[in-house]
């Protein structure tokens, strides 16, 4: 039997007997902060089981895509080494939501194992709880299970809770007895632990029973009604069904296998190191594959660095297999290939996955050869010096900075030597670093509120609900329902309210409150808990003093800032698919900001876009707005709403009802702000810049309507001035400055050519030293040259670079005036070992009281005087000794250097 077969079977059995066949929710949890990933089915019904959410079923069915990766629930050492352990997997479940309860569920499991399966009912036994008797007597009478298959286990086993804190309840597994006929017999509880542990009994199936919510101090609540939550491993079923002995070896992962196998011309053989890696391999890229397709990025931080790590391991079990190229992309594509008829987002996004997949294997190609070496240079240092056998965290973060090797993957290689890491002071190294870019970054983004608006209210209407209003109403009369003052700052919950609060990328509203005689100008708006809080500098403190009456009010939104900022809600819309149209369906909302006078939008694509993707892009949201599309607003079931083509966004949350706001024919998103009642309205559309933000992400910024007319307004006004300046018309100056900038191209073509002819009067070279690092000759040269300008310069560092030479180059400029530069040079090989132009030119600066940065091969300081210059080129050398005794790189001096 399939995989996909069985995975069909258990939907429709459920959905036979009244379950909601639910989708696959996002393997990023959108209702769950206290989760990286989702892990379990139940997942994306937690609000239910809690009693917190509300659906129209209160039965439902799914197969969950799950990843455990991280965080308490972390299978990634055991990837490959065991016959069960995944990062990613399929989780097949049945869920109840105060509906049956644990007789049903227990017949249900038996009913689907014995007789749709067709499992042998001789070979299945039973797991409870050991205070779980209900349990006991279903299995027993209500199944005829006899006493000797139900085991009866400790909280260890048979209680599950997700998390610390949240659902949790005694459970009921079912195992089976993987051993022949003859070897099996009447097994006690110790017997039966132990070949669970050896993998001759499997566990195939959970059945929770959700009775309680374990809060923040271990205490178990019992929930509203008790429900059933069940999970079951699509793969383990399926080894057992296909009579493997190993998950690995069902039709899920063999066509992995087999692809690991042709990309090296070589068989797989199951009990060998090598075969570890074949698994690894497989497991890794399915893992990447639907990260990758369900929005997540690889990154340093958070979901984006376990998908790194997961990248990475990849990249090094590869590279054990002699790989020296990308390798997970071609099996990646197998998965895709595999999994495309069930999860079609997969092939949808196809060329983005393998494109991003890539990008990120040939980084890392870049540095682990120079990291491998590192690692055998530390591991035998430290063997030969103290005999500890452990790795320095200062050790395992430069393995980390330089090399971006995780600190699992530098774990594990010394975990084979027989070597432990000192993880504390690893961390400790890493958390000083995260201090030191803190403190170097540049806070930005919302205005500081005016009050704390999370503190004391003084109620004046306690029992009345708040209506929001600003859909569609700009000005209302109001009361008051709970007001705080400090000073002349005041904040109101009003009962009607036309204010938007800040939400889904688009900022509040702004406006202003009146009463009799007073005026609040609105500043502030936020939400305090299910209401939205209006706050801002009252113009008479003294009115809301000693109030023994219900304060009425008039509230009115500023329309101008509102009509702008609908503007750009609805164009970000019109964007978002234009982009899906123009650049591929991969394309998915990162961030958004909506603001009245321009629009912000990220989103994924591995490349910048070009100037002719960027025209078509504004072609087609102009013609959508010159096509004045009314839109259609309205809201609808979440489930009816996706069924119908809305797109939800990456990481939110919705409740079981959602505002869908529609442009027929062109975009149809969930949404809960604030838009125009048609397109036309929008007017105009501009892009005004294109950058990226991040790996895989691109970042889009534009204005419309009247923000746009001032956008172009000003291009003219510049096109005017350049004009003035070149001395001719605007209509001339493109012509104009063409023809300038070929001269100054000519000139300094001249001027390079001058300089690499090595004219004694612009070029001195001031020091040329050789080193011998490994098998491999290299140098530093020390060079000061006389030039107009830099440019001339960065062409004889382009050569540098270029010419297939190993070595670090220090170029001293004497620039007309006062302030002079210096650059500094490094070839690809000696990045890959950890050293870094940017690093080098800043210890040079530093010397001479400069300042300097730039890239890994490429950096450039600022120096004032030509004694400064002098001082640095010999300082550099002192600079790029240092740096390699530091990253433990072997040298040796020549005095004669090396020619370049």
């Amino acid at each position: 039997m399939t995989t996909s077969e069985i995975r069909s079977r258990f939907l429709d059995f459920f959905a036979q007997r009244d379950h909601q066949v639910q989708d696959s929710s996002n393997l990023v949890p959108g209702n769950d902060p206290t989760l990286l990933f989702t892990n379990a089915g139940m997942v994306q019904f937690k609000g239910l089981f809690l009693g917190v959410e509300e659906a129209s079923y209160d039965r439902a069915v799914t197969s969950q895509k799950c990843l455990r990766a991280g965080g308490k629930h972390n299978d990634l050492e055991e990837v490959g080494r065991t016959s069960r352990h995944h990062t990613f997997f399929e989780m097949l479940g049945n869920f109840s939501f105060g509906d049956y309860f644990k007789e049903v569920a227990i017949q249900y499991a038996w009913e689907f194992f014995v007789d749709d399966l067709g499992l042998e009912r001789d070979r299945i036994l039973v797991s409870i709880h050991d205070s779980d008797d209900e349990a006991h007597t279903f299995w027993k009478k209500s199944v005829g299970l006899p006493e000797e298959r139900i085991f009866r286990l400790g909280d260890k086993d048979n209680f599950w809770q997700m998390a610390d804190t949240g659902p949790c309840g005694p459970c009921s597994e079912l195992h089976y007895d993987m051993r022949s006929k003859n070897e099996r017999g009447a097994l006690d509880r110790e017997c039966f632990i132990e070949l669970g542990e050896s993998g001759a009994i499997i566990e195939l199936w959970n059945l929770v029973f959700m009775q309680y919510d374990r809060d923040e101090k271990g205490g178990l609540n019992p929930l509203p009604s008790p429900s059933i939550d069940t999970g079951a491993g699509l793969e383990r079923l399926a080894s057992v069904l296909q009579g493997v002995d190993s998950n690995y070896h069902t039709d899920s992962f063999i066509p992995l296998i087999e692809t690991v196998s042709e990309i090296l011309s070589k068989s797989y053989e199951p009990d060998t190191e090598e075969g570890v890696s074949y698994r690894v391999l497989a497991d890794h890229a399915r893992a990447v594959c639907f990260l990758l397709g369900d929005g997540v990025l690889p990154s340093n931080d958070g979901r984006g660095y376990v998908l790194r790590r997961i990248l990475r391991r990849a990249g090094r079990h590869a590279w054990l297999l002699g790989r020296r190229e990308p390798t997970l992309t071609e099996i990646v594509s197998s998965v895709i290939d595999l999994m495309g008829p069930v999860y079609p987002d997969l092939e949808e996004k196809r060329d983005y996955i393998i494109n991003s997949t890539g990008k990120e294997e040939e980084r890392f190609l870049l540095t682990i050869e120079g990291g491998m070496e590192r690692f055998e240079q530390i591991t035998t240092r430290t063997m030969t010096s103290d005999f500890s056998k452990k790795v320095s965290g200062q050790e395992a973060f430069k393995l980390y900075d330089t090399f971006g090797f995780p600190l699992d993957l530098t774990q594990l290689m010394a975990k084979e030597k027989g070597y432990d890491v000192d993880v504390l002071s690893f961390e400790q190294a890493l958390e000083e670093q995260k201090n030191r870019s803190r403190a170097d970054r540049m806070e930005s983004g919302a205005k500081e509120m005016c009050m704390d608006l999370r503190g004391k209210w003084t109620n004046l209407l306690p029992d009345r609900e708040q209506v929001f209003e600003g859909y569609d109403r700009l000005e209302v009369d109001s009361e008051v329902v709970a007001l705080q003052t400090e000073g002349d700052q005041v904040a109101f919950i009003l009962a009607s309210n036309p204010f938007y609060a800040e939400g889904g990328g688009q900022v509040s509203d702004v406006g202003s409150v009146e009463g009799h005689g007073w005026q609040v100008k609105i500043e502030q708006v936020a939400k305090v808990g299910d209401k939205i809080a209006v706050g801002g500098t009252i113009s008479d403190p003294t009115v809301l003093e000693n109030l023994d009456s219900p304060l009425t009010v008039n509230a009115t939104v500023n329309s101008s800032v509102r009509s702008n900022t609908q503007r750009n809600h609805t164009a970000t819309h019109l964007l978002h698919a234009a982009l899906r149209e123009t650049l591929g369906q991969h394309v998915v909302q990162r961030g958004s900001l909506v603001a009245p006078d321009r629009l912000r939008f990220d989103f994924t694509h591995d490349a910048p876009i070009t100037d002719e993707e960027c025209a078509r892009i504004e072609e087609r949201v102009n013609q959508a707005i010159w096509s004045n599309h009314q839109l259609n607003i309205e809201d609808r079931l979440y489930s009816e709403a996706l069924e119908a083509g809305a797109m939800a966004l990456f990481g939110e949350k919705y409740s079981e009802v959602v505002r869908v706001v529609e442009i027929e024919g062109i975009s149809q998103e969930l949404c809960g702000g604030t838009h125009v009642n048609s397109t036309g309205e929008i007017g105009l559309f501009k892009i005004m810049s294109e950058t990226g933000v991040a790996s895989g992400v691109r970042r889009i910024e534009a204005c419309t309507g009247p923000g746009a007319m001032q956008h172009m307004e000003g291009f003219k006004r510049r096109l005017n001035e350049v004009a003035e300046s070149v001395g001719v018309s605007s209509e001339n100056a493109i012509t104009r400055v063409r023809k300038l900038a070929q001269e100054k191209k000519d000139l300094e073509k001249l001027m390079s050519s001058h300089l690499k002819g090595g004219n004694a009067s612009n070029e001195d070279i001031v020091k040329l030293v050789g080193y011998k690092v490994g098998p491999k000759d290299s140098c530093y040269k020390a060079i000061k040259v006389k030039a107009a300008d830099n440019s001339s310069v960065r062409h004889w560092g382009d050569n540098f670079l270029a010419s297939g030479v190993s070595g670090v180059a220090v170029v001293g400029v004497e620039l007309p005036g006062s302030k002079h530069s210096l650059f500094v040079f490094v070839t690809q090989d000696l990045v890959g070992m950890g050293i870094k132009a940017n690093q080098v030119v800043s210890s040079i600066a530093e010397r001479v009281g400069g300042r300097g940065g730039g890239r890994e091969h490429m950096a450039q300081a600022g120096v004032v005087g030509k004694k400064e210059i002098e001082i640095g080129l010999g300082h550099g050398q002192k600079v790029l000794e240092t740096k390699m005794k530091d990253l433990g790189i072997e040298f040796v001096t020549s005095d004669n250097g090396q020619g370049v």
